[in-house]
């Protein structure tokens, strides 16, 4: 779709009071945008709290999907612990709180759904004769193995690299440690061809939740693993695609040799070097026909941006762990409407953001699959995909050493409990639980020690003048000025249309560590849409010139990448979304007593409806 920055928006303003979701369409033509898909079902099921519930602090950083437990325990009477009850009986009312596992013995074909059809996919690894598991053992007394920047490596690095990754496209097809065979790991995990141990009509799923990074960290570390085994060298480490910092927010020429084994075809030409990739939706924002005054300003003023997103997804929104890591996801969902069921497949701020732009960046524009990198079924297929997730896994590195009292992982055994299979260098079956990856030095890996510039850009707000960024005042002036002549309720049909609403804040009383969240609840899309839109607070009312990430009010985005096992279910998504916003708040001199904010929510590409907004406290 293409941009919609010239589109009028329409301001919402409501009533100071708890707004519950619809059930139906608003009567307007927004309506029939989506005549030729499944109507969409806007069934409040997922109306959710953040609030934390049983005194622990990683279970206040948890998602509403363990708060609902915690009510649904006590409305059974079971009490104790959440992670107690270690057997219950499988039945519309019983507890399943248990970690994720794949089952082996039940991988089946994964399946990609174009819209129209339906495409199987061969993903499963091969059946060997030796079916013997092994769990995984941290390596002990190794030296610390650096991975370097992808820019920054030298010929003989490359020389090494290129004949690591040549032998490994050399295997058998039928070993496991093949290629190909590795890239359908990542198939296989996210396409679903597993079902999950105890649960076979549950499939396992690994984006969307905190069960992103851990696996990728481990998927990562075993294909690392087996191309220095076929070098013969057990330090080697694989690089980075440092597209955070200016000097890497290009494809790194290491692999855009055709004659190279790191060269992937289906890639897309239009964002060769020296387009920069953009960091909030993908778009190549820079194309250098002309290398112009123009040019240059562009140029700057794309890596600019860039680095006030890596800021806004690192710093200002991922100060908790379910921020930064995403929502729970735990075994035993039979179906949407079961207790057990995870209420929201949502990953983290840097899952959801960046790492889904650089995704779409890279993947190919045929239809109708936009492999590689732009299909998480084919994703594995590009040697890129794996220096792009190896600075993916960095930011987790990152993430632990900036300040705040937050910024540390779960420590629920069900999370730490979840596991992963993978072949190691020797061809083995390792089992890998979340609590073996935690820290990558004990992994026996780090990464290559750059400057991190994003630290330094902060936002700011977008005008000084009187009566803008001051809370209350500035929602009243928008309001008086935009009255829409189409006044609705939820839920919002997102499309072409900029739209502006005023959110009521919490009455109760803030504490002094809570964190006020923006929640878009109900977030209702096609799975196999692209979908992205940004989402700003107490923004000026000119619809020509919308907030950017360098701007205070600029709170987040939402994006999509199209995926998943859908072709035998339902292809509705239905999600929420957090934006944190006390440091937005604060850069804004937004009074912490007035008592709403206006939200503006502007479409970048695809479809989408929003069940309700509010702001909540998360501890």
């Amino acid at each position: 779709m293409a941009s919609t920055t010239n589109s009028p928006s329409t301001l919402l303003t409501l009533p100071n009071f708890s707004i519950q979701t619809s059930t139906f369409l608003p009567k307007t033509s927004q309506g029939s945008i989506f005549k030729k898909k499944k109507p969409f079902n806007f069934n409040s099921k997922r109306v959710v709290s953040c609030k934390a519930s049983n005194g622990k602090q990683n279970d206040a950083d948890h998602t509403s999907f363990l708060n609902r437990f915690d009510r649904r325990d006590i409305l059974l009477g079971l009490g104790g612990s959440l992670y107690g009850a270690t057997s219950l009986v499988r039945d519309p009312f019983a507890l399943a709180v248990v970690p994720i596992e794949p089952d082996l013995s039940s991988c089946g074909e994964s399946t990609v759904d174009a819209g129209t059809t339906c495409m199987n996919v061969p993903c499963c690894p091969p059946k060997l004769k030796d079916s013997k598991i092994i769990d995984f053992e941290p390596p002990l007394g190794c030296k610390i193995r650096y991975r370097p920047a992808a820019h920054l490596v030298d010929r003989d690095y490359l020389y090494k690299f290129e004949s690591a990754m040549e032998r490994m496209k050399a295997l058998p097809v039928d070993d496991p440690r093949n290629f190909m065979q590795q890239a359908n790991i990542h198939c296989a995990y996210c396409n679903g061809a597993y079902s999950q141990v105890g649960f076979p009509d549950q499939k396992l799923e690994v984006h969307y939740s905190w069960l992103f990074f851990p696996f990728h960290r481990m998927y990562l570390y075993f294909f690392e693993r087996i191309l220095g085994k076929l070098i013969g060298d057990p330090d080697f480490a694989m690089p980075f695609w440092n597209w955070d910092s200016p000097c890497g927010m290009t494809m790194p020429q290491i692999y855009l040799d055709p004659y190279s084994p790191l060269y992937d075809e289906n890639r897309n030409l239009e964002h060769q070097p020296d387009v920069l990739v953009n960091l909030n939706d993908g778009k190549s924002f820079v194309k250098p026909k002309k290398k112009d005054d123009f040019y240059e300003l562009a140029k700057r003023e794309q890596i600019n941006s860039n680095l006030y997103v890596m800021y806004q997804q690192m710093v200002r929104s991922a100060k908790t762990a379910s921020c930064f890591h995403g929502a729970a996801y735990l075994g035993g969902c039979v179906s949407e409407t079961d207790i057990g069921c995870t209420p929201e497949p949502r990953g983290g701020t840097i899952e959801n953001g960046a790492h889904i732009a650089v995704h779409k960046f890279v993947g190919a524009k045929n239809p109708p699959y936009n492999e590689d990198m732009g299909n998480f079924y084919s994703a594995g297929r590009d040697p890129l995909f794996y220096a792009h997730h190896g600075n993916v896994d960095r930011m987790w590195n990152i993430w632990k050493t900036l300040p705040g009292k937050k910024r540390h992982d779960f420590n629920e055994n069900v999370w730490l409990n979840s596991s992963f299979l993978f072949y190691d260098e020797n061809a083995n079956m390792v089992r890998v639980k979340v609590r073996d990856c935690l820290d990558s030095k004990t992994l026996g890996y780090d990464y290559q020690s750059v400057d991190i510039p994003w630290l330094r850009s902060k936002p700011t707000p977008r005008r000084s003048r009187p009566g803008v960024g001051r809370g209350q005042d500035r929602g009243q002036d928008v309001a008086a000025r935009r009255k829409s002549k189409n006044r609705r309720g939820f839920p919002i049909v997102l499309d072409k249309v900029a739209v502006r609403i005023e959110i009521p804040r919490p009455k109760k009383s803030k504490k002094k560590d809570d964190e006020e969240v923006l929640v878009l609840q109900n977030i209702q899309l096609d799975r196999n849409d692209s979908v992205q839109f940004d989402v700003s607070i107490n923004d000026d009312e000119d619809d020509d010139n919308p907030c950017k990430p360098e701007d205070a009010e600029f709170v987040g985005s939402f994006s999509n990448l199209p995926h998943g096992d859908n072709c035998h279910s339902e292809t509705m998504l239905s999600t929420n979304l957090y934006l944190p916003l006390s440091e937005a708040l604060e850069d804004l001199k937004i009074n912490p007593f007035e008592d709403s904010i206006v939200v503006t929510l502007v479409p970048k590409e695809g479809e989408v409806s929003i069940g309700n907004i509010k702001i909540d406290y998360v501890c």
